[in-house]
């Protein structure tokens, strides 16, 4: 892919725009699925360096990426984040995908979607396809209050912004605003993507406490605090056989 264009989206995040001739036959529908960033392999390593994000936005022969910044600014960007700062319009970077995405099925009574930045492009594509006669809640940690970003979302669907400065820090502001939705009436859905420890708390809530099924749950931890990418993925693959999901 190339590099067509970057810009601030708000001050934690940043979205790069990728066409050119890997865009030839790309399938169509692919936002909110996922691509794999492959850079060049850690110091020591003999594979390349695997980064997954979503697909925000797809145009004709273009995508979004949207990078959340956290740590950014403290000198800790990973590999990905770090890449993204500093491309610019001609570069070229090596991606696998599409993959599958994760979308809020319709016809349900009431939608509960609970995520932090790094959810933030899915939970946005998410809400924007849904019928726009759906009913629910969606609540989404944010670093600051200048990171609210305009989704259209349905009207009946209310949008509730939680400001956590230190993403990671506060596992708890999640899983407590999830509690505190008054539990509908009808078919309820939940779509909850976020750090490892919150997603932990809201599996407990949703699945365990809650009833939800396969069929009306999707949870997945996109990070987890203090571990790159391979590390989290071991986790959660642990995490899941225990959970008995794997």
């Amino acid at each position: 892919m190339t590099v067509v264009s970057s810009r601030t989206v708000s001050p934690s995040l940043l979205r790069v725009t990728l066409g050119g001739e890997g865009m030839a036959g790309y399938p169509e529908g692919s936002a909110g699925g996922y691509v794999k960033f492959m850079f060049p392999p850690a110091p020591g390593a003999m594979k390349p360096t695997v980064r997954t994000y979503t697909i925000r936005n797809q145009r004709e022969g273009e995508i979004d990426i949207d990078f959340a910044l956290h740590g950014a600014g403290e000198g800790h960007a990973g590999p990905a984040t770090a890449w993204a700062l500093q491309a610019r319009p001609g570069q070229t970077v090596e991606l696998g995908g599409p993959g599958p995405a994760k979308p809020l099925p319709s016809g349900l009574d009431f939608y509960i979607v609970a995520g932090d930045m790094t959810a933030l492009p899915a939970i946005g594509v998410n809400l924007e396809a849904l019928d726009r006669d759906a009913r629910g809640i969606a609540i989404i940690e944010i670093q600051s209050e200048s990171d609210k970003q305009a989704i259209d979302a349905p009207e009946g669907v209310t949008v509730t912004w939680l400001v956590n400065p230190v993403p990671g820090s506060q596992p708890d502001l999640l899983v407590d605003a999830v509690r505190a939705v008054a539990w509908p009436e009808g078919k309820v859905y939940a779509w909850a993507a976020s750090e490892f420890t919150a997603m932990r708390g809201m599996r407990q809530y949703l699945r365990t406490e809650r009833g939800l099924g396969p069929a009306e749950l999707y949870i997945s931890s996109y990070w987890k605090q203090g571990l790159n990418e391979d590390d989290h993925r071991s986790v959660k693959r642990e995490d899941m056989e225990a959970a008995g999901e794997g």
